[in-house]
């Protein structure tokens, strides 16, 4: 069975574009969907994939269980035909690397685009995570606005990674299959 299409998971919708949101969500919250919603709406996806860790990477706890936070996302998902959840992630008994789902998200759509959202809080710590160069070779980078977490103040590391692959028109993006770092202005202007 395809994992996109658990039982807590129906299947992708687009097979051209694919949008992921990955976190703890513990709890998930408008802090979460306002911005991917926004963010999906901006990238003319039909459809965000809301991805749950099992064992986080970069959080030593969670406060809530890995199936109470399942199906609190399976509620947001339930209620908005945009959300979708694929819980492969949580039926692993490993840490939850961004790089292994997405291989393995590329290697069950191979033609897609695939945008992977984040807060500019991830950007911050991105090139300290596990293989973060195959990641950009997956995918696409988002970044959307955080409250409390301020462009002017990134560090050295985060400013030559986006002198590298930072890109600021979608239409650009767009034509390429991966590697780009593009800010939403959907939340940046929010």
């Amino acid at each position: 069975m395809n994992s996109l299409n658990t039982p807590h998971s129906p299947s992708i919708k687009t097979k051209e574009k694919i949008g992921i949101l990955g976190g703890t969500f513990d709890p998930i919250h408008y802090g979460h969907l306002m911005p991917a919603k926004q963010t999906a709406h901006w990238l003319g996806l039909e459809q965000l994939i809301f991805l749950p860790a099992h064992i986080p990477a970069h959080k030593k706890s969670t406060f809530a269980t890995t199936k109470q936070r399942v199906d609190m996302v399976k509620l947001v998902c339930d209620a908005d035909a945009i959300f979708t959840l694929d819980a492969r992630e949580t039926l692993k008994n490993s840490t939850s690397f961004t790089v292994e789902t997405l291989i393995e998200i590329k290697e069950e759509h191979p033609n897609s685009i695939i945008y992977f959202l984040m807060g500019l809080d991830s950007l911050l710590s991105f090139h300290q995570w596990h293989r973060w160069q195959d990641i950009l070779s997956l995918c696409h980078i988002v970044v959307n606005a955080r409250p409390r977490y301020d462009l002017k103040s990134i560090s050295t590391e985060t400013q030559k990674l986006l002198k590298i692959y930072q890109e600021d028109s979608l239409e650009k993006v767009q034509q390429k299959k991966s590697g780009c770092i593009i800010f939403s202005p959907e939340t940046f202007q929010s």
